[in-house]
C-alpha cells in the first residue's frame, strides 16, 4: 500500500515535522519509514531525555534560509519509556509550547490512557496500527491543530 505525501495547503509550505520517541529501535525505524514516505520531515529519539534535547535544539535553532523558522507539529511517543512516560513526555514539552499536539502510543491491553483530549492538545493510538489508522490519526491531529489556529487569529 502506498501513500500519498501529507496534503499541505499550498505546495510551497514545508513538510511537516515530527518529533517520535521509541524506545524499540525496529518499531522507530518502521514507524519513521512510513511517516517519510507519507511525507513528513521525522526526527527521532529513543528517551525523555534524547526527546527533551532534539526538541529544545531544534526549537531554538535558527532557520536563516527559511521565513518563518520551522517547529516541531507533532511529538509521536510511547506510552513507556526507559526513562518515564509518553504523557509526562508531552507536560514537559508543553511547558516551552502550550499548544504542542502530541500523540500518544501504547501496545499495552490497559495503559491508563485510553481517553483523548483536544483542548490539551494530548491524543492517543493503541498499537498495532495499519500504516493508514497512523496517517489518518496524524491528519485528524493536525487538521485540529490548523483549525484551532484559524480560530485564534
Amino acid at each position: 500500500m502506498t501513500f500519498q505525501p501529507y496534503i499541505r495547503a499550498d505546495d510551497l509550505s514545508p513538510r511537516r515535522i515530527i518529533l517520535l520517541v521509541e524506545d524499540e529501535p525496529f518499531v522507530r525505524e518502521a514507524t519513521s519509514g512510513i511517516l517519510e514516505s507519507a511525507g513528513f520531515e521525522v526526527l527521532s529519539a529513543c528517551d525523555l531525555p534524547q526527546a527533551l534535547n532534539i526538541y529544545q535544539r531544534y526549537q531554538q535553532q535558527e532557520h536563516p534560509q527559511k521565513d518563518p523558522p520551522r517547529k516541531i507539529d507533532l511529538v509521536m511517543t510511547d506510552m513507556i519509556l526507559p526513562s518515564g512516560t509518553g504523557q509526562q513526555l508531552g507536560r514537559d514539552l508543553r511547558r516551552h509550547s502550550p499548544t504542542l499536539a502530541v500523540l500518544v502510543t501504547s501496545g499495552y491491553p490497559n495503559p491508563g490512557f485510553e481517553t483523548e483530549s483536544p483542548e490539551s492538545h494530548m491524543y492517543f493510538l493503541a498499537k498495532p496500527y495499519s500504516k493508514r489508522t497512523l496517517c489518518e490519526k496524524i491528519d485528524q491531529i493536525l487538521a485540529q491543530k490548523s483549525q484551532a489556529a484559524k480560530q485564534a487569529s
